[in-house]
């Protein structure tokens, strides 16, 4: 069981209403991200944003273009918070937890003008996919979720909330369904790890206020200098988001560690329903809902799980012994599953590294594994799936909700083996 799981206690609603409270100045709620009314500050470009340069190219180059854009509209002062060194310390500082129980490298959106929040997606979007449901799309789903979380523990009245008729649940036209017929359930006492424990801090958005929750409080750094030369990465995160993409001569070296999680699971804001892992989890429920009684014994682990096993903190900690059902046992049809089940997650980099990837999963598809714990239905505190080859490492779980306590959340962790920061460090 991860070290981290049920550490953190949940604190009073009343306790951090009041610093939530103040989320609502800076939410705009259904709109992805929130901003600030912040003044331009010294050293900032006043050209017109026409006359600023513009996204152009395509693959890494689009990124590199992006990120120089991005930089030309900010201050000397802002420069310096986004331009970091690609140290292991830095590349490494990445949580699940809400940002004043961990402190993040990087600018945080909440404190950008129109123009430069307008950049800094236009910078996200070029390097991530651009499927429905996955790459951009997906992390702009996320950050909508985390305006949910501020509006209700501010206990807005906007109408943005969650919506109690929408459960997360599988397409019910799926023919492949999970029944969670088994007796085995998670641990009671393994509890979520990301409730805000402590006394929350002061002061501003981030850095204090106690803002938990919402699309303003999340960061963007590039470590190391975006170029088509060296190396760097673009890492963007906060709550129930951590996105390290590793850059070299041009390419994508490291697509990894990418952590995503939701709460709640499924929303309704502006009339349009979200489920943000939706692609993860029915990619799970299929694999999981093909295996026969005899198949599913063997992938059942022993262990319960309260989180998932490599989230942050847990670099290089891979299992020595890979456990579950070898994907060399499966059917064919089954093993094509197994590659299903994975694409969401691969998806999250572009289009071509996404192909590259997954054509290397397949070739070692004979020497993965798929294990689970819980029950098969994915829908219950504790219910765990993971796969895990000689490069592909990802881990699918449910908790309890911390602000929707009559719902489940999810958490998931996509590693590789070797390609986690581009292979650039040794842990």
């Amino acid at each position: 069981m991860n070290k981290e799981a049920g550490q953190h206690a949940r604190p009073s609603r009343r306790r951090w209403r009041g610093a939530a409270v103040a989320a609502a100045a800076v939410l705009l709620v259904g709109g992805g991200y929130a901003t600030a009314n912040a003044a331009t500050a010294k050293g900032a470009s006043t050209k017109p944003a026409a006359a600023r340069p513009q996204v152009r190219g395509t693959g890494v180059a689009a990124v590199v273009n992006a990120a120089n854009a991005f930089l030309a509209t900010l201050s000397d002062d802002q420069k310096a918070q986004v331009l970091l060194d690609f140290s292991q310390a830095n590349a490494t500082n990445w949580s699940n937890l809400p940002e004043g129980i961990v402190t993040r490298v990087g600018i945080q959106l909440g404190t950008l003008d129109d123009e430069q929040l307008a950049a800094a997606k236009a910078v996200v979007k070029a390097a991530t996919g651009t499927g429905k449901g996955t790459g951009f799309d997906q992390v702009t789903q996320i950050l909508k979720a985390d305006d949910i979380l501020a509006a209700a523990e501010a206990g807005s009245t906007s109408s943005a909330t969650a919506d109690p008729s929408v459960t997360a649940t599988a397409d019910p036209t799926d023919s492949a369904t999970a029944e969670p017929t088994d007796t085995a359930t998670a641990d009671p006492s393994a509890s979520a790890s990301d409730a805000p424990t402590g006394t929350p801090p002061s002061g501003g958005p981030g850095g204090g206020g106690g803002l938990n929750y919402g699309s303003g409080i999340y960061f963007l750094s590039f470590l190391g200098t975006p170029s088509l030369t060296g190396t760097w990465q673009l890492h963007f995160g906060g709550h129930h988001l951590a996105l390290n993409i590793t850059f070299k001569d041009g390419k994508v070296t490291g697509s990894t560690p990418f952590f995503i999680g939701v709460e709640p699971t499924s929303f309704t804001t502006d009339g349009t329903t979200y489920q943000p892992l939706s692609a993860q989890r029915d990619g799970m429920l299929k694999l999981l809902g093909s295996l026969t009684t005899a198949q599913q014994a063997t992938a059942k682990l022993t262990e319960s799980f309260g989180d998932v096993l490599l989230g942050p903190g847990q670099d290089g900690q891979f299992p020595t012994t890979k456990e579950g059902i070898a994907v060399s046992q499966l059917s064919p049809a089954q093993k094509k599953l197994v590659l299903a089940a994975m694409r969401p997650w691969v998806s999250m980099v572009d289009n071509a590294t996404t192909r590259m990837l997954l054509t290397t999963y397949e070739k070692q598809l004979n020497q993965t594994f798929v294990a689970f714990s819980g029950g098969t239905g994915l829908d219950t505190q504790g219910d765990y799936v993971r796969i895990d080859g000689p490069g592909v490492w990802i881990e699918f779980i449910c908790q309890n909700g911390i602000v929707f306590q009559s719902q489940i959340h999810f958490h998931t962790v996509y590693r590789d083996h070797t390609r986690d920061y581009g292979g650039e460090f040794t842990f």
